[in-house]
């Protein structure tokens, strides 16, 4: 008997402190058939991205797996203010629709906004955003929100500092500067992760190498000038 795509989760309401569930897709069905440079994944059958955002029934307050458990009296006071007294509950916890995937996106960008959430958080969201937007081929808003996630992601870098990830948010900063035709930006990006004795992250530099290849080309062909060589 073949498993259904998609199983539940019971999760703890961070707000309201309520319990209920929400779908995910089994790990064995997560592997996508493509993968596009920014790791945005293509799927045959559900895609696990749509399925990222928990929304409480009881409240309507979005969150993900990386947000706080608990929130602060403050954040709950923010919440509460500015989207819980004016939300319309829903409940997401079946199969979703695009249009209810972006739904929850948008939901939890603006709770992740409006209570202050951590930098890396926001950004991942308005990340996903621009995917659900390439999935239906809407350049204009996806461009819109590469670039919004792209500010983001830099902020995360500028305020984190050096990490564990930081090849991987170097590789992306300069993924979506190409993406959205900063070519010297993601020029100058993509060197820091090659040219950075510090990096180890050995996949991280390949990509970078073979986007900066991709670049080189694209702006030769165009006769656009480099600013910035690969050294090594």
């Amino acid at each position: 008997m073949e498993l259904e795509p998609l199983y539940k989760i019971k999760v703890n309401c961070a707000y309201c402190e309520n319990e209920f569930s929400t779908s995910r897709v089994r790990p064995s069905l997560k592997r996508a058939f493509r993968t596009d440079t920014d790791f945005c994944g293509y799927y045959r059958e559900e895609n696990p991205d749509y399925y990222v955002v928990r929304i409480c029934p009881s409240c309507g307050f979005a969150s993900t797996e990386n947000s706080n458990d608990r929130l602060t009296d403050r954040q709950r006071k923010e919440f509460e203010h500015n989207i819980g007294n004016r939300l319309v509950k829903r409940d997401y916890g079946g199969q979703r629709s695009w249009e209810n995937a972006l739904e929850t996106y948008k939901l939890a960008l603006l709770c992740a906004q409006t209570i202050g959430e951590k930098e890396r958080i926001i950004a991942s969201l308005l990340h996903h955003i621009a995917w659900l937007y390439r999935y239906r081929e809407d350049h204009e808003q996806e461009q819109r929100f590469l670039k919004h996630a792209l500010n983001s992601y830099i902020k995360v870098y500028e305020n984190e500092g050096a990490g564990d990830n930081d090849a991987r948010l170097m590789y992306l900063i300069g993924e979506l500067n190409r993406r959205t035709g900063a070519n010297n930006e993601a020029v100058k990006w993509f060197s820091r992760v090659i040219n950075d004795k510090k990096i180890m992250d050995a996949a991280m530099i390949r990509a970078c190498r073979e986007q900066w290849a991709l670049l080189r080309e694209e702006m030769l062909s165009k006769g656009e000038e480099l600013t910035e060589e690969v050294k090594g």
